[in-house]
């Protein structure tokens, strides 16, 4: 009988996020796979707890991913986590649950903490709708192409930033976004030298090429502001009567819709499009 893949969530920063079912799994299942076993180690001291740990991050991934899904599948039980926050989330462990689904091997989460959700809920940008882009490629044309797609986006967006690279990428912001977007800089949370910044880009641009980065950041941007809409000229309705009479409809029930959509009556738009 296979045992189960649990994909458990790690403190951000503070060990003392860490939930009381999070310790208890790691101390129940068989082994624990980890993106840097340094570091989670680390955190199994702090619980007193002692696991065989096996490495999984980018880099062997096949290999790896081979050798814990055919020990669960064995009747082992796992438990996946990354270095911080919820596994499986711009993370290598995204990877392995595909594998273990595909495999029938049951997938449990223990959630908590995810530095996008954390950031999002104290930035003070609109959280009904959101995007996560996590990292942005590194390659500049495809980092570029991509901030090229952002840019009309109306949905609050969500990127993780190293500190050697936000200066750049604050620069690529100003060059997509324009200075008076409004943006949320989250840096270190959750750690001794927590800071949120609700700022815009220019001034967050700014700030930063003046002040080294550090700590790890998560930028939260607004999204474009809507347009009003564009008021229907007569020119636009009598070309939507033409296209309605183009798919068979008659002058007479054309110009009607379209007067129904648009401000002017249906004699004004029936007597242009049958000149």
């Amino acid at each position: 009988m296979s045992g189960t893949l649990y994909i458990v969530a790690t403190p951000i920063g503070n060990l003392e996020d860490l939930t009381p079912r999070a310790a208890r799994i790691f101390g129940e299942v068989d082994f624990i796979a980890a993106e840097d076993t340094r570091v989670t180690l680390k955190l199994l001291n702090h619980l007193g707890i002692k696991k065989p740990l096996v490495s999984y991050y980018e880099h062997n991934l096949k290999e790896r991913g081979e050798y814990i899904l055919g020990r669960i599948a064995a009747g082992e039980n796992c438990a996946l986590c990354s270095d911080a926050g919820m596994p499986a989330i711009s993370d290598p462990g995204e990877v392995i649950v595909r594998d273990a689904h595909e495999r029938g091997i049951p997938v449990c989460p223990v959630p908590a903490a995810s530095a996008a959700v954390t950031a999002l809920c104290v930035s003070g940008q609109i959280t009904g709708r959101f995007v996560f882009e996590g990292f942005l490629p590194t390659n500049r044309r495809q980092k570029k192409d991509r901030l090229a797609q952002l840019q009309s986006e109306p949905r609050t967006m969500i990127f993780y930033e190293a500190p050697h690279k936000l200066t750049t990428t604050l620069q690529d912001f100003l060059d997509t976004f324009g200075p008076e977007r409004s943006m949320t800089v989250c840096r270190e949370l959750t750690k001794i030298h927590e800071e949120i910044r609700v700022t815009t880009v220019g001034q967050a641009e700014a700030f930063y090429r003046e002040n080294p980065p550090r700590g790890e950041f998560v930028l939260v941007v607004a999204g474009a502001p809507e347009l009003p809409a564009r008021e229907m000229t007569l020119e636009d309705a009598v070309e939507l009567a033409k296209s309605l009479m183009a798919e068979g409809q008659s002058a007479t029930a054309a110009a009607k819709a379209a007067a129904a959509q648009s401000p002017f009556s249906k004699s004004e738009i029936y007597k242009q499009c049958v000149q």
